[in-house]
């Protein structure tokens, strides 16, 4: 598989990196000034393109490149790749579920604990020399806090299941009510908010769910709720976050991704209500290794003509 030509869109995991050079002739698009130039030169070789959560295979990439027969993507998320593209022209599309929804979850919930318990505030409390003066303020007890999902697919579940074990009670806002869950339903986003302590963000990014954390969302969680966002930055409308955050509107949030990664609303920084990660939810050495050996695998299966290991498209 040497002379398959591989386009990998940016940046992702050394790991990765290494085990597509041994296997194909990789090509790495993040080094190249002009890739509009770059492209034309290697439209006719590159078979193959692999993205991630940051950058993926738009319209115009996949118009580039006539001989482009499958994206195989190093993230659930395939917001950056135009599927509708992909099914009209027939290339295939894979990513890597299952593998990295214990580690989001389990992220999650480490958000809840970090922004309710104040936990890197109390770190920085004693680093600074500050609990000689006096103790830290008290915070406020997850066990048993009421839990709201949106998106109740792999990650989801995984969150509900691990909030179950902190007596959490568990609801949900999905398209469409999963009658076979025994959790309670809600038909909005804004009932859902308006019902919960904790709202926690586990769905995939399309157009109807872009801003689906609204104002409207927001003031119904209210002063004492907290936010958690462990999808896609773009789920949330950010200045209306920052400003009910400033303003005290909300009561917390735990962010690992944001509208425009890597800028982060600097207005964030001095909030101690707050937790800000830098997109780390699958970021273990262990999920990331699997990540890559799907991402690889499914290459692999489609040049050999076997079946896709995760088919999207």
């Amino acid at each position: 598989m040497e002379s398959i030509s591989v386009l990998m869109a940016c940046p992702m995991n050394s790991y990765l990196e290494q085990e597509l050079e041994k296997r194909f002739n990789l090509l790495r698009f993040w080094t190249v000034p002009e890739k509009s130039t770059f492209l034309a030169t290697h439209k006719n070789s590159i078979r193959a393109v692999v993205g991630n959560a940051s950058a993926g295979a738009d319209a115009e990439v996949i118009e580039a490149l006539p001989k482009l027969e499958i994206i195989s993507s190093f993230s659930v998320g395939l917001d950056k790749i135009d599927l509708a593209k992909c099914k009209e022209k027939g290339i295939r599309v894979t990513n890597t579920p299952d593998v990295l929804t214990e580690d989001v979850a389990d992220l999650a919930i480490g958000l809840m604990l970090a922004v309710l318990r104040k936990l890197c505030e109390s770190d920085r409390y004693v680093r600074s020399g500050k609990w000689k003066k006096g103790d830290y303020m008290l915070t406020t007890k997850f066990t048993g806090k009421r839990v709201g999902i949106i998106g109740l697919g792999r990650i989801g579940m995984a969150v509900a299941k691990r909030a179950e074990a902190f007596s959490c009670p568990i609801s949900y806002y999905t398209r469409t009510e999963k009658r076979e869950i025994k959790y309670k339903y809600y038909p909005t986003v804004v009932e859902l908010a308006a019902n919960c302590d904790i709202l926690v963000v586990a769905c995939p990014l399309t157009e109807e769910t872009r801003h689906i954390i609204n104002r409207e969302v927001i003031d119904a969680l209210g002063p004492k709720g907290v936010l958690i966002n462990v999808g896609r930055g773009p789920h949330v409308d950010e200045p209306e976050l920052v400003s009910a955050l400033v303003e005290r509107r909300l009561g917390g949030a735990g962010l690992d991704v944001f509208e425009h990664e890597p800028e982060v609303p600097e207005e964030l920084f001095g909030l101690d209500s707050v937790v800000l990660l830098p997109h780390v939810g699958s970021a273990t050495v262990e999920t990331r290794k699997a990540m890559a050996d799907l991402v690889i695998g499914n290459l692999e299966a489609h040049f050999l003509n076997k079946p896709l290991l995760t088919p999207v498209v």
